[in-house]
């Protein structure tokens, strides 16, 4: 069924997470700024930050009542296969009623069954792959997809070659050009501009393993007053870390959420993060040095790979999820005792990255467009 109308009709799926839902803004962003009369619907996952995130940007979105299958026994997989049904069945009625000329999936619960109806439908069907693992879901949706959008080498394990266009990660774009925000970063948080800056990113929800480790070295940050450091805990893990001995040391600023993430990465220093698909790109554009702990707690261990794939081009430092109480901090310390060091990883970080990502994605998906309206 083709949309017949003049104007273009987009629809995106994604979500869950941050590394689903603002890769999907800023693809819909760049999409507006190329062609302003563009319109848009967005599919997510009832009760997901996307349902918040979507429409506080401008944009419509409809839910699913969708959720992942847990991968340890839990009685919520029960509820599985009629959710996945009822999801499909109303993906189908959305596709119908929509009319979408394209139809872009960046991840996330609700991304199978959209792609997978629009795919039924025969409309083009264009994946936004973050990360340097493949899902399973999208390795089978990627056989009948009209474009792979990727972010990594060595796709072709994954995807067919032919479909495959190297994009990089869409990013938001105030974090870009953050030297001259520096000094706005450092009255923003307070901080000494002659003292050297550590900022530990847990994301959104937090990360344990980082909380942990932070708290568990309070002695090691106390022998070094010059050093300043701004945690982000996460919202899970606020009341349980923000009166912590670490968090009331003098140069530590511990916080739940992060509103203006530009000026954390402006601020600091070396960065001490997960490595999420997002995260890593933002890294590579900002070009900070960097102390990656991945999740084990992942499909595939993705995350692992993810920061291999920077490890082995020298542009980022390691430490697994296990030894993070022992060596992140200790890690980060090095990085900033060593200005050669420090320097080589930035410049190797900053060549990976791609500032134009989502015009990229923009262009490919009205190339789409345009070849399903001849």
């Amino acid at each position: 069924m083709t949309n017949n109308n003049s104007h273009i009709k987009i629809l995106i799926t994604g979500g869950g997470t941050g590394g689903h839902v603002f890769p999907a803004i800023a693809i819909a962003d760049a999409l507006k700024r190329m062609q302003p009369d563009v319109e848009f619907l967005f599919v997510g996952a009832s009760g997901k930050m996307e349902m918040e995130r979507v429409p506080k940007a401008g944009y419509r979105i409809e839910g699913l009542n969708i959720a992942g299958f847990q991968r340890s026994l839990s009685l919520r997989n029960l509820a599985f296969p009629y959710k996945l049904l009822t999801s499909l069945w109303k993906a189908r009625h959305i596709i119908r009623d929509f009319q979408p000329d394209v139809v872009v999936g960046t991840g996330g619960y609700a991304s199978g069954p959209v792609m997978r109806a629009a795919q039924r439908a025969g409309i083009p069907t264009l994946i936004q792959e973050q990360n340097s693992f493949a899902g399973i879901t999208n390795r089978v949706l990627g056989k009948k997809a009209a474009e792979v959008c990727v972010a990594y080498d060595h796709m072709e394990q994954f995807f067919p070659a032919e479909k495959i266009v190297f994009t990089g990660n869409p990013v938001r774009q105030d974090i870009l050009d953050l030297e001259r925000k520096r000094a706005e970063a450092i009255e923003h948080y307070g901080l000494d501009p002659a003292k050297k800056t550590i900022a530990v990113v847990g994301g959104s929800l937090g990360a344990r393993t980082l909380n942990n480790a932070m708290r568990d070295n309070t002695a090691l940050l106390a022998e070094h007053p010059n050093l300043q450091v701004l945690w982000q805990c996460g919202k899970f893990y606020e009341y349980e870390f923000t009166n912590c001995d670490t968090a009331l040391l003098p140069q530590v600023q511990v916080m739940a959420f992060v509103d203006r993430m530009d000026l954390m990465y402006a601020a600091a220093d070396v960065v001490i993060s997960r490595a999420g698909a997002l995260t890593i790109s933002e890294l590579c554009l900002v070009s900070k040095p960097a102390v990656l702990v991945p999740s084990p707690n992942v499909a595939e261990d993705h995350q692992t790979k993810n920061a291999l794939a920077l490890v082995e081009k020298g542009a980022a430092r390691l430490v697994r999820d296990a030894e993070a109480g022992e060596k992140m901090l200790q890690e980060a310390l090095l990085i900033l005792e060593n200005d050669a060091l420090a320097f080589g990883l930035g410049e190797s970080i900053h060549q990976l990255g791609r500032p134009n990502a989502a015009e990229q994605i923009a262009r490919e998906v009205l190339k789409l467009t345009r070849q399903r309206k001849i």
